[in-house]
C-alpha cells in the first residue's frame, strides 16, 4: 500500500471515530440532561423492592378468654412471575424439588396458578402456605437457579382445638377474583386469604388487619442488601364469642357417642346439629353439627382425598353426606311433635280449650280423614297429659278447633319461619306453611305437571298422524286428540282447585309438626327460649364483644329483642306446665330427667318426625328432635336438637340435651377424665429436668 493512499484511509478512519464519539457524547449528554430523572428512578426502582408485610388476623376466643382461632408464623412459598426469564426451566426445577414433599404440586398445578391469576401477574403467585424448614433450606441453597421463586415469612390462622365449634368459627381461604373485585383494593390482593364461612366470613372487616410493608435494596441478583423503610402491619381485632367451651366440648362429645350409638340400628344416623341459648340474652352458648368440620384444613390447599369427605361428589346420601354444611342454620327439618305446643296457644288463644277438665279421648287414630294414627292408645287426655304422652289425636282436634289461621299466627310470633338474625352467615329461613303459600306453590307445580303431560300428548299424535294412511284415520285420531285435550283440561281444573286449596288434612298434619312444615334447629332453639322467657323473641347472638389488637373495647353487644310475642302470658305459663309433664313419671322424656333434683326441673317436647325424603320409609325411617329448657321455675338455658334417622327424639337428641344441662347446671362432670388428663401432662412439662 502506498504511503498516500494509508493517509487517506487513516483521515478517514479518524473522521468516522471522531463522528461517532460525537453522536455519542451528543446521546450521553441528552441523557446526563434531559432524561437523567427517568433513568434514576428506573435504577433506582430495579435496586428497591417493596415487600408486603401480611397482617396477623384478629383472634378467636371463648367468653371466658379460652383461644379458639389464632395465628402462627409459617413459611410461604411464592412465584413472582414478572421476575422469571426462563419460566419453563424454574417451574421445572421447583417442581423437582418439591416432589418430595407435595407430589401433588406438578407443573400443570403451577401453570393452572399462573392462568388463574392472568390478569394480576404483577402481584406473588402463592404456591403453598407453611411449608417445612428442610424446603426453605434446600430452596435457598438453588436461590442461583430459582430466580423469581421467593420463601416469605407470614402469620397463618392457626386453630388449637381443631374442629371443636369448627362450624360457628367457619374457614378461611384464598380469595376469588369475583370476591377481589367486590372488596377495597389496597385492603386485599389475590394472594389474600378471606373469610368463606362462619364467623371469619361474617366478621371478616374487623378480624381482617391492615398489610403492612418494608422497602429493600437488593443487589443484581435479587439478594437483600439493606431495609430502607418499614410501614408496621396493623392487627385486626379479637372476638370473644358468646360460647362455653366446656359445654360446647360436651355437646360435641354427647352427639357423637349417641350417633355412635344410634349406627348400630339405624345406620343412616350419621348427622346431627344441637344449639343452646341463653333464654335471657339471647347469646349462644354451644352449637355443633356432625360430621365435624376442621378449619385447619381449608386454610391452604385443600388435598383431594379431603374434598370428598366435605362435598361429597353426587346426590344426597345420608350415609356419605358431607361436613360442609352447619346443619344448625343451614338445613331445615320437620319439627313433628316438638310443634304441638304451637298447636296447644293457638287453641288457648281462641278460648276453645279448658287446659285442665277439656279430655279428648285417643283411641288410637284420629276419627277425621286421613285417620292419622296416634303413637299408643292414650284414653282420655287433657293438654298437659296429652303433652306428656305426645298424644296425636289430641293436638289434632286442637288444631281443628284453633283453626289454620291461628296456628299460623302462633308460630310467626315464636319466630318459627323467619331468619333469627344470627351473626352467621347463610342461615335458611324454613318454611312456615299457610294457605296463601300453598296456593302459590301448588299453583306452579300443577301447571308444570299439566305443562308436561299437554306436550306429552300432542307429541303423541304428531307421531300417530305422521303415520296415518289415509284422511279417514287422521280425521279419527284428530276428533279423538281433542277429546283427549277437553278430558286433561277438566282433570286439570279438578287438580288445580283441589291442589291449590288448603284442606282438613293439611290442618291436622300441620298440628302435630308434619306436613310442609320445615325450621332450622336455631328456630326451634329461639322458638324453645321463647317459650321459657315469657314470650320475649330475642336475637341469637355468638359473638359478645370485639375488642383491638391492643385491648380496648370496639364494640359490646347487648340483648336485642325482635318482638313480644302477642301471647297471653297465661298461655305461656300453662305451656309451660304442660312442657314439664314431659319430664315427669309418664312422660317420654322422664327416663332421661328423673335423677334431676327438684330445683333443676326440666320442661320438653320430644319429637319423632317423618323424614319427607324420597325413597325413605316414612312408616320405619324417622328424624329424632328434642326441644328443653331449665330450670323450670326460672329458666336460664334452652335446647334443640335434631338428629337425622335417630327415631325418637328422646332416644337420640335428648341423650345431647341431658349430657349439656347435667355440665351446665354442674351435676355430672362429663369432662372430669379430660381435666385429670390435661393436669397431669402440665405437672409432668413444669416438673420436667431437661437432660444435657
Amino acid at each position: 500500500m502506498k504511503a498516500g493512499n494509508f493517509k487517506l484511509n487513516l483521515k478517514i478512519y479518524t473522521y468516522i471515530v471522531v463522528f461517532l464519539m460525537g453522536v455519542l457524547g451528543f446521546r450521553l449528554a441528552i441523557v446526563q440532561l434531559f432524561n437523567n430523572d427517568i433513568y434514576q428512578t428506573q435504577a433506582k426502582e430495579n435496586r428497591i423492592r417493596l415487600v408486603a408485610i401480611k397482617a396477623p388476623r384478629g383472634e378467636i376466643y371463648t367468653q371466658n378468654g379460652e383461644v379458639l382461632a389464632s395465628n402462627k408464623l409459617v413459611y410461604t412459598l411464592s412465584l413472582t412471575y414478572m421476575e422469571i426469564n426462563d419460566y419453563e426451566q424454574v417451574v421445572k426445577q421447583l417442581v423437582d424439588i418439591l416432589k418430595d414433599y407435595y407430589p401433588e404440586i406438578t407443573v400443570d398445578f403451577i401453570n393452572n396458578k399462573i392462568e388463574s391469576q392472568k390478569n394480576r401477574l404483577f402481584e406473588p403467585v402463592i404456591i403453598m402456605r407453611d411449608i417445612p424448614w428442610e424446603l426453605v433450606v434446600k430452596l435457598e441453597e438453588r436461590r442461583r437457579e430459582l430466580l423469581g421463586v421467593t420463601v416469605a415469612v407470614e402469620p397463618l390462622r392457626f386453630y388449637p382445638q381443631s374442629s371443636l365449634a369448627g362450624h360457628v368459627l367457619g374457614y378461611i381461604h384464598s380469595i376469588n377474583p369475583d370476591e377481589l373485585s367486590k372488596t377495597e383494593v389496597p385492603k386485599y390482593s389475590i394472594a389474600s386469604l378471606i373469610g368463606k364461612s362462619g364467623v371469619e366470613k361474617y366478621y371478616e372487616q374487623q378480624l381482617r388487619g391492615k398489610d403492612g410493608a418494608r422497602r429493600v435494596e437488593v443487589d443484581a441478583r435479587g439478594r437483600p442488601v439493606r431495609e430502607l423503610v418499614t410501614l408496621e402491619p396493623e392487627s385486626g381485632n379479637n372476638l370473644y364469642l358468646t360460647l362455653n367451651l366446656d359445654l360446647q366440648k360436651v355437646m360435641e362429645k354427647s352427639l357423637d357417642t349417641t350417633l355412635k350409638n344410634l349406627q348400630s340400628k339405624s345406620p343412616k344416623a350419621k348427622v346431627g346439629s344441637a344449639v343452646v341459648i341463653n333464654v335471657r340474652t339471647g347469646e349462644i352458648l354451644a352449637m355443633c353439627s356432625s360430621p365435624d368440620m376442621y378449619p385447619d384444613d381449608w386454610k391452604g390447599n385443600l388435598s383431594s382425598d379431603r374434598l370428598p369427605y366435605y362435598i361429597p361428589q353426587s346426590t344426597y346420601d345420608p350415609l356419605n353426606p358431607g361436613a360442609i354444611v352447619n346443619r344448625a342454620i343451614q338445613s331445615t327439618y320437620p319439627p313433628g311433635s316438638t310443634f304441638k305446643p304451637v298447636t296447644g296457644m293457638a287453641a288457648l288463644e281462641r278460648g276453645i280449650m279448658d287446659p285442665e277438665n277439656d279430655y279428648v279421648n285417643c283411641g288410637g287414630a284420629y276419627w277425621i280423614a286421613p285417620y292419622i294414627k296416634c303413637t299408643g292408645v292414650h284414653g282420655n287426655v287433657n293438654y298437659k297429659s296429652g303433652m306428656a304422652v305426645s298424644c296425636n289425636t289430641y293436638f289434632q282436634e286442637m288444631g281443628r278447633r284453633a283453626g289454620k289461621d291461628e296456628i299460623v299466627r302462633v308460630a310467626g310470633e315464636m319466630g318459627l319461619g323467619s331468619l333469627t338474625g344470627v351473626d352467621l352467615p347463610e342461615e335458611e329461613k324454613g318454611l312456615l306453611p299457610s294457605p296463601a303459600w300453598k296456593k302459590e306453590t301448588a299453583a306452579i307445580i300443577t301447571d308444570r305437571k299439566y305443562e308436561a303431560l299437554q306436550k306429552e300428548l300432542e307429541k303423541r299424535y304428531a307421531d300417530l298422524l305422521e303415520a296415518a294412511n289415509s284422511d279417514e284415520e287422521r280425521e279419527r285420531l284428530i276428533k279423538k286428540q281433542k277429546n283427549e285435550k277437553v278430558k286433561l283440561e277438566a282433570q286439570y281444573n279438578i287438580d288445580y282447585n283441589f291442589d291449590t286449596s288448603w284442606q282438613a288434612f293439611d290442618t291436622f298434619n300441620m298440628s302435630i309438626g308434619q306436613g310442609y312444615n320445615d325450621y332450622s334447629v336455631l328456630q326451634l332453639a329461639n322458638y324453645a327460649a321463647t317459650i321459657a322467657n315469657n314470650g320475649n323473641l330475642l336475637r341469637p347472638r355468638v359473638v359478645q364483644k370485639i375488642v383491638s389488637h391492643d385491648n380496648k373495647l370496639v364494640k359490646e353487644y347487648k340483648p336485642e329483642l325482635i318482638k313480644k310475642a302477642d301471647i297471653n302470658e297465661t298461655t305461656l305459663e300453662l305451656t309451660r306446665e304442660a312442657m314439664l309433664q314431659v319430664t315427669q313419671p309418664g312422660g317420654t322424656a322422664y327416663f332421661l330427667f328423673s335423677h334431676f333434683p327438684q330445683n333443676v326441673k326440666v320442661a320438653a317436647k320430644t319429637g319423632t318426625a317423618e323424614t319427607g325424603r324420597s325413597g325413605d320409609d316414612p312408616k320405619r325411617e324417622f328424624h329424632g328432635v328434642f326441644l328443653a329448657f331449665a330450670p323450670f321455675e326460672n329458666p336460664e338455658i334452652a335446647f334443640a336438637g335434631v338428629v337425622e334417622y335417630g327415631q325418637h327424639g328422646s332416644e337420640s337428641a335428648g341423650w345431647v340435651a341431658r349430657a349439656v344441662f347435667e355440665q351446665y347446671f354442674g351435676l355430672v362432670d362429663h369432662l372430669a377424665a379430660e381435666k385429670a388428663e390435661q393436669k397431669v401432662k402440665v405437672t409432668v412439662q413444669n416438673n420436667q429436668i431437661p437432660i444435657e
